[in-house]
């Protein structure tokens, strides 16, 4: 059943991609489809059934290198079995929804065979994204980690014939290149120190790697806190987080159901994963986790500024799922690693239905983008309407406070600021507060796309808001299903993931390892493996610790982790405050843009600096472009320049076309083709000869 979860999509992209000529458009495309839905009905029934034990499929081996000896396996936990639900279920629908927005794309030309590439596209980023959480080693991993970054070029910059779809799938890769070289950093660390890359090997040598030293580059570092700063660096690359993000928003340029799979609740989320799949090295990186914590809370609150001035719909999107990773990341640094698994869970069925019905919307009026020319929409599109609003009341956190009945949001949001006040790294307070505000700019530039786009008097051009209509089922259907998730998940696993200490334990089979490596009596051979000379021996040993006393689960938590426990602790005003917060979002969203219209425009003005720093992204793109671009730009010229045409072009070049050409055209001459010149030739060579021979003595 795993191994046709994994594959499925594979061989859908490859009938997609290379069949469809052979079967037809709409039968590749169908086939794919079917093939997706297949995967997830087996990912549901894995899901529901799992009953705790990790379960290591191999299929093959891999990779044979002096000791590195890895297989291609498959890891089945609690954790995986939550990302193949996510994967393919947001997969799946976006792949039903996609045969109703990709119909006739204004892009192409009529006639010009693009879906079936698009379908394959989906496919295969399908594929590696399940090829990566469901790795047993880091190899494998970060195979499905490149993966997903070459399906995310290509479908980004689908829209090949706009410059600004290639600029922004260059952009995208070029930033993630940055972070993955933070993570194979991360990889070649482990490796060093403990002559592997399995997955159950590094997690036994977790703990004496927090007593080991490495030096690299000007100092002696922490072992454990270097790898998992390293890896980190990675997951900021993938998970777009602060100085990492400039991709994200530039990414809206590929189609719409592009931004729900990749943008919403996959790719996205690769690095929270990464983050919890490593919890037993983080939970020996103090510093690192303090780091994350901070780096999640500035990106939550950073993302939801921005989000409070932008126009274009799907940049709005955008924003809001920057700022809610760093939600995700907040829970994972303070040692919360099931409301950020929660919180990544409930996140991807309300987000990927906002963006596709931000597709809706879209598609209603004919590819505009700008909400400036929306308005008076929710009679013209009712069932896309309502699908939005629910999206909204889930992401913005409307429930019943102190009761466990709400939106999915609304329970996994308060989980994750709950266990930010229960933190106890040194960035804890500095998280709480920032995730706070953030939840109120979430509500206010939530409820400004509710209100720009279905409510007051039609804005922009008057034919193309007459014509507006409502998408076809193929469309609305999958915006009915993540209805349901956003409204029911989150009641539902509630206590699954954070409800209660001894049910989360339960629910991810969390073991608590203690600093000495107190893993059972076989441990201990586990954690020698950074020191040891025969790191062969240690890893058995590892293995055998992992599969002995103690069953490794999806999640660990050190002897010092309590914020489970703490967080249930906190006082009435910590958990009421996200939904103050929610309600002054609301209400001063509903007088800047329902009762007062006008205000919105004065403010800007009053406070244009301001307005305008927003607007521009906090100058991300600027700075960087001044620090990064134009010197390396600079650089290729010089080198273009001097080099190539004054250097090579005019010295060296030069001289061969003086030379060569003179030599070329003596011995040119040489071949007359005469056979008398020849045979003179031969006599003065034979006279030359002969006088050598005498003058040297050679004669004698």
């Amino acid at each position: 059943m795993e191994t046709i979860i994994l594959f499925a999509p594979l061989v859908g992209a490859l009938i997609c991609g290379f069949g469809w000529k052979f079967i037809g458009e709409k039968a590749a495309m169908c086939t794919a489809t079917g093939l997706l839905f297949l995967s997830c009905i087996l990912s549901w029934l894995v899901f529901l059934t799992f009953e705790g034990e990790t379960q290591i499929v191999d299929l093959f081996r891999w990779i044979e290198s002096g000791s590195l000896s890895t297989t291609w396996g498959i890891r089945l936990d609690r954790l995986t079995a939550i990302m193949l639900i996510v994967v393919t279920t947001v997969s799946s629908l976006v792949h039903l929804y996609s045969f109703g927005y990709m119909d006739h794309d204004p892009q192409f030309k009529e006639g010009e065979s693009y879906k079936p590439r698009f379908f394959a596209y989906l496919s295969f980023f399908t594929f590696a994204m399940l090829a990566l959480v469901t790795s047993n080693n880091l190899a494998q991993m970060f195979f499905g980690w490149e993966g997903v970054g070459v399906a995310s070029y290509l479908l980004i910059g689908f829209y090949y014939r706009k410059p600004s779809a290639g600029a922004a799938a260059m952009k995208a890769f070029i930033v993630n290149r940055v972070g993955d070289f933070g993570f194979a950093l991360g990889i070649f660390a482990l490796f060093f120190l403990v002559d592997s890359i399995d997955m159950d090997v590094v997690f036994g040598a977790a703990p004496e790697l927090a007593q080991t030293q490495i030096s690299f580059l000007w100092r002696e570092w922490n072992a454990a806190e270097l790898c998992a700063f390293l890896l980190f660096i990675g997951a900021m690359g993938k998970s777009a987080q602060l100085f990492l993000h400039t991709w994200l928003p530039d990414a809206m340029e590929g189609p719409t159901p592009v931004s729900a799979l990749i943008h919403a609740a996959t790719m996205v989320t690769a690095g929270v994963f990464l983050v919890c799949r490593m919890s037993p090295l983080m939970e020996f990186a103090p510093n690192a986790t303090t780091f994350v914590t901070f780096i999640g809370a500035s990106t939550a609150f950073f993302a939801a500024t921005i989000g409070l001035v932008q126009n274009d719909i799907k940049r709005v999107i955008a924003y809001s799922t920057c700022s809610q990773l760093g939600y995700m990341f907040v829970a994972a640094g303070v040692g919360a690693y099931g409301p950020a698994m929660f919180h990544l869970f409930t996140h991807a069925f309300f987000k990927a239905m906002l963006f596709l019905g931000a597709g809706s919307v879209i598609h209603a009026m004919h590819h505009e983008q700008d909400m400036r020319h929306y308005g008076g929409l929710r009679k013209k599109i009712p069932y896309t309407f309502w699908a939005m609003m629910i999206g909204t009341l889930a992401i913005t956190g409307v429930g019943i406070p102190l009761t466990h009945i709400g939106f999915a949001g609304f329970l996994s949001k308060d989980a994750i600021i709950e266990s930010a006040w229960a933190g106890a790294n040194g960035m804890s307070t500095y998280a709480f507060w920032m995730l706070v505000i953030a939840a109120a700019f979430t509500s206010f530039y939530s409820w400004r796309l509710i209100f720009l786009t279905f409510f007051g008097k039609p804005r922009g051009d008057k034919h193309t808001h007459d014509h507006a209509h409502e998408s076809p089922m193929v469309m609305v259907a999958p915006l009915g299903v993540l209805a349901l998730g956003a409204i029911f998940s989150g009641m539902i696993w509630y206590g699954s993931f954070f409800g209660d200490h001894h049910k989360v334990t339960e629910f991810f089979s969390i073991p608590h390892i203690a600093a000495e490596g107190a893993l059972g009596e076989d441990a201990g051979h586990a954690t020698g493996a950074a020191e040891t000379e025969d790191h062969g021996e240690a890893a058995e040993h590892a293995v055998g610790a992992v599969h002995g006393p103690v069953e490794f689960g999806a999640i660990f938590l050190g002897p010092e982790n309590t914020v489970l426990d703490d967080a249930h602790h906190a006082p009435v005003w910590v958990k009421v405050s996200p939904f103050i917060a929610m309600l002054l979002g609301l209400s001063l969203a509903f007088v800047m843009y329902i009762r007062r219209p006008d205000l919105p425009g004065r403010l800007a003005e009053t406070n244009k600096p301001l307005y305008l720093f927003l607007l521009n992204k906090w100058y991300f793109d600027e700075i960087y472009d001044a620090v990064f671009v134009q010197p390396a730009q600079a650089i290729g010229r010089f080198f273009w320049k001097k080099g190539d045409t004054a250097t090579i072009d005019g010295t060296i070049n030069g001289i061969a076309m003086g030379i060569v050409p003179f030599f070329t055209r003596l011995a040119g001459r040489l071949q007359s083709g005469y056979i008398f010149n020849y045979a003179f030739a031969m006599v003065v060579g034979v006279v030359i000869l002969i006088t050598w021979m005498a003058l040297s003595g050679g004669a004698n």
